[in-house]
């Protein structure tokens, strides 16, 4: 017989219509508002995938989510509709393990419930009712009272992401998910501080973004938060003024997400609903490096950087490991840190070495854990601490690192830090035949003991003879009243980044000093085989010659020998080395190595193979003329590391002698700045002759010629004449023979009363009467035949003229000159008024060509009067701390 509900057919028709009415009111999505007694689960909207809410536009939904599919972990969440990307988890630390367990909306606020009815994550408790809860058009999802009032918002307790205008304020953080389907917190962070925001992974720092090559510092300040717009990426003060910034294209919506592989992505889309990330923007990564990552090669894998994609392998005596790592070879397994006892003392162990050359991701930011040790104590350090795994000891800078608490991946110091040994803790498998092992043990000691005594003694007998002859025969062939040289400690590669021991043997030198962060330290006759006996003269400027080079491991250098002028003592003069060291920008020329032997002073730079932007621009070889896009990456790369230089230091530095001869060029489009920070270097008694030394003349702004203090905006008055050279193609000063004689311009006149008729002309002042007549794209280089963007052209022009004001003050910053060429930043209009000294300029150039800067000092004593008769000061203290100098002390900028 069959049931009683199958014999009443009524019965059965009004249950699948009440079931089909259930079904239906629980499975409409509300538009962007829900109010209390609403309840929510993954069954009940099972149709729609567990959304239950969506924003007024579309682009957002709130839903009950089960990331990747899987059935036993459900989330309250937020995604952008389009992407299905998570932008926002609830109770990420707590997930739903039931699809019926129920979301409840109430006067109280939000709870999720496990499929007992326990409370596993809720809103906090607020002091009015709740009396909606509200997802708006920007992916926030927020908690409404009565009065329309925000008692609680999801963008003030973020997880792994930011949505466009979201802001993170200093102290708070983004945490990346376990995994793809796993969001409870993994191992990396993005914490933003009162001096940068930076990327961590089990609190080891692997990321900055005041060192990323797309960011620019606008100012030195206190952070007060971190906001993504629709511009790009700014750390803001409090009272909203730009600290550091990565400008982007316009974009209407960003997503910053930080990855379960520690990488921080931003994506942009033109259009809140776009489902693709814009094409007009090739996206943000960071860490950029292939190697960057605290796990690129799994734990302990050594990775090899290779441009812009990396290879991973093994270190000696290490094999490939079932998680994707290395892990030592044999019976010995690395350390952890679970192997500390109960008391946290430290597991009995020893250390396998990792190779030489091999450094530790987290080296490149971290600071040694101790300095001024020996490899014994930097063991003995990691051995008597239960939580370090391992440990990496410099012998030139006597700098020890521990690893502690996790393992992360190695990095081929041989293209990074070389002079590296490195050291894994690991303990050994138990021993199956411990006894008859030790019997074994023991009868091969009595054999071998009498055979490696005698051995030891030959071979010490022999030391001690080799030695006191070796002695013997230096004390005959050098005079005793030689002083000694001061020696530096010399490294294992000659690669390193790192830092040496100063012996002070030298005159005015005191005892032995640690000087940190010191770049590798050849020997003259290291040197010397680089450089093959200095066979190949690449060029000279105002500290000396400059010759090719190639290291041992293949990589071109630049070898500058300075000669010619005075320099610091060995002590002063590493210090500054060591600061120069330490500046690592993709547009500023890195500093490879240094050699300081007697009065030898030499500078080893990595190597830009198409040489000046002066080479390229006014002396192209073979035809191969700087196309426009070409010098707009010259003006773009130039201005980013100059306000690195100025703004993005430890030590702020003012260039000095900013001209194209001191841009350098590489293929694919690679610009760089050189010879920054070598005023240091000088005497003092040197400095005076600094102007004059360099041939900087046509560049220098009118502070150097006055009684006024040198600054940044110093750099940004000559980086002006730069930038009126690349539109021109010509030098701001140029012959102008009249009877069609030689000059790089015959062809070429103002177009000013001022230098008709003469024997040369100056660009500057003819820029100037172009823009005032709106005249830009004849002040083109006219080789180009009109191959350039009218627009940009004007853009150039304008920034020029801005940054050649007479006053200081009215000048950009470098960084604002960088935003401004890049057409991420609003455009400034020259103010005339401050450029009319151009015209006195203009008249002191357009005599012959022999007497031009006496025109000009005549000119300016015209203007400005007595102060070109002193070019002497003290040091001034501008304002926010930032420090500057004064033309008696040329060589002091930093």
């Amino acid at each position: 017989m069959g049931s009683p509900a199958m014999r009443n057919p009524p019965l059965v028709l009004l249950l699948l219509v009440v079931v089909f009415l259930v079904r239906v009111r629980a499975g409409k999505i509300a538009t962007e508002v829900v109010v209390p007694e609403f309840v929510a689960s993954y069954l009940l909207f099972i149709d729609t995938y567990g959304v239950f809410l969506q924003s007024g536009g579309g682009a957002f939904q709130a839903v009950v989510y089960n990331p990747a599919g899987q059935q036993d972990r459900y989330y309250l969440a937020v995604l952008h509709a389009p992407s299905k990307s998570c932008v926002w988890t609830a109770n990420r630390a707590a997930p739903i393990t039931d699809r019926a367990a129920p979301l409840r909306l109430t006067e109280r606020g939000i709870s999720v419930e496990d499929p007992n009815g326990t409370v596993v994550w809720s809103t906090p408790a607020f002091s009015s009712p709740v009396a909606a809860l509200r997802l708006e058009d920007s992916g926030n999802l927020a908690l409404l009272d009565g009065k329309n009032r925000t008692l609680w918002q999801s963008f003030d307790r973020p997880t792994d992401s930011l949505v466009s205008p979201q802001r993170l304020a200093v102290g708070g953080f983004l945490a990346s998910a376990a995994s793809d389907s796993d969001f409870s917190e993994g191992g990396y962070r993005l914490d933003v501080t009162a001096a940068d925001a930076v990327l961590t992974w089990m609190g080891s720092l692997y990321w900055r973004l005041s060192n990323d090559a797309s960011s620019t510092k606008d100012r030195v300040g206190a952070v007060a938060f971190m906001v993504i717009n629709g511009t790009g990426l700014y750390l803001l003060a409090a009272d909203d003024s730009v600290i550091i910034q990565a400008a982007m294209p316009l974009a209407e919506l960003r997503i910053v997400k930080l990855g379960v592989d520690g990488k921080l992505q931003i994506t942009s889309y033109a259009s809140a609903n776009a489902s693709s990330p814009s094409s007009t923007e090739a996206g943000f990564v960071a860490p950029s490096g292939g190697c960057d990552l605290p796990l690129s090669c799994g734990a302990l894998g050594l990775c090899t950087p290779k441009g812009n994609d990396s290879s991973c392998t093994c270190p000696p005596l290490f094999a490939g490991s079932h998680d994707g790592g290395c892990a030592p070879s044999g019976s010995s397994t690395a350390m952890s840190a679970a192997s500390c006892d109960g008391d946290g003392a430290a597991a009995p162990a020893s250390y396998v070495s990792l190779g030489d050359g091999v450094a530790y991701y987290a080296n490149k930011f971290s600071r040694p854990d101790h300095a001024g040790s020996n490899e014994s104590s930097c063991q003995a350090l990691c051995s008597g601490n239960c939580s370090c795994l391992g440990y990496f000891y410099d012998d030139s800078s006597l700098s020890c690192y521990l690893v502690q608490h996790q393992l992360g991946s190695l990095v081929n110091a041989n293209t990074t830090r070389g002079g590296m040994l490195g050291f894994i803790k690991v303990q050994s498998s138990p021993s199956q035949g411990s006894a008859s092992s030790s019997s074994s043990n023991s009868t091969l000691i009595a054999i071998l003991l009498p055979t490696i005594v005698a051995f030891i003694l030959i071979v010490v007998v022999s030391s001690v003879i080799i030695v006191s002859w070796r002695k013997e025969k230096r004390r005959a062939s050098r005079p005793t009243s030689r002083l000694r040289d001061v020696q530096l400690r010399r490294n294992r590669s000659p690669t390193s980044d790192s830092a040496h021991l100063v012996y002070g043997n030298d005159v005015n030198d005191g005892d032995d000093i640690v000087i940190p962060g010191l770049p590798t330290r050849f020997t003259h006759d290291e040197i010397e085989d680089i450089t093959n006996s200095f066979r190949i003269k690449i060029g000279a400027g105002g500290f000396g010659a400059v010759y090719k080079g190639e290291l041992p491991d293949g990589s071109a250098v630049a070898v500058k020998k300075i000669e010619g002028v005075g320099m610091q003592g060995k002590r002063e003069f590493c210090t500054e080395i060591a600061v120069i060291g330490n500046i690592h920008h993709v547009n500023l020329v890195r500093l490879r190595g240094f050699c300081t032997e007697g009065q030898r002073r030499l500078l080893v730079y990595e190597y830009m193979n198409r040489g000046s932007l002066d080479r390229s621009l006014f002396r192209p070889s073979a035809g191969r003329l700087l196309e426009w896009k070409e010098r707009m990456e010259a003006a773009i790369g130039a201005a980013r590391g100059l306000a690195y230089l100025h703004f993005g230091c430890d030590q702020r530095i003012i260039h000095c002698d900013v001209k194209p001869e001191n841009i350098l060029l590489a293929d694919g489009g690679q610009v760089k700045i050189a010879d920054f920070g070598l005023a240091k270097l000088l005497t003092p008694e040197q400095s005076g002759l600094f102007t004059t030394m360099r041939g900087t003349r046509g560049y220098l702004a009118p502070e150097w010629l006055t009684n006024t203090a040198i600054t940044d905006r110093t750099d940004v008055y000559s980086f002006g004449m730069v930038l009126l050279e690349l539109v021109g193609g010509r030098k701001n000063r140029s012959e102008h023979v009249s009877d069609g004689g030689g000059g790089d311009d015959d062809s070429k006149s103002s177009t000013g009363s001022s230098s008709r008729g003469s024997r040369s002309v100056y660009f500057p002042l003819i820029a100037l009467e172009g823009h005032e007549a709106g005249q830009y794209a004849e002040l083109a280089d006219p080789r180009l035949e009109g191959r350039m963007v009218a627009g940009e052209v004007e853009r150039v022009v304008k920034v020029a003229l801005c940054c050649l004001h007479e006053d200081p003050q009215q000048r950009p910053s470098m960084a604002v000159v960088a935003g401004m060429l890049e057409g991420t930043m609003e455009l400034r209009e020259p103010r005339v008024q401050s450029l009319r000294f151009l015209r006195l300029y203009g008249r002191g150039f357009s005599g012959p060509a022999n007497g031009g800067d006496s025109g000009i000092i005549q000119a300016l004593s015209g203007s400005i009067g007595d102060r070109t008769r002193s070019v002497t000061t003290t040091l001034t203290t501008m304002s926010g701390g930032a420090s500057c100098m004064s033309s008696s002390q040329l060589s002091g900028p930093r």
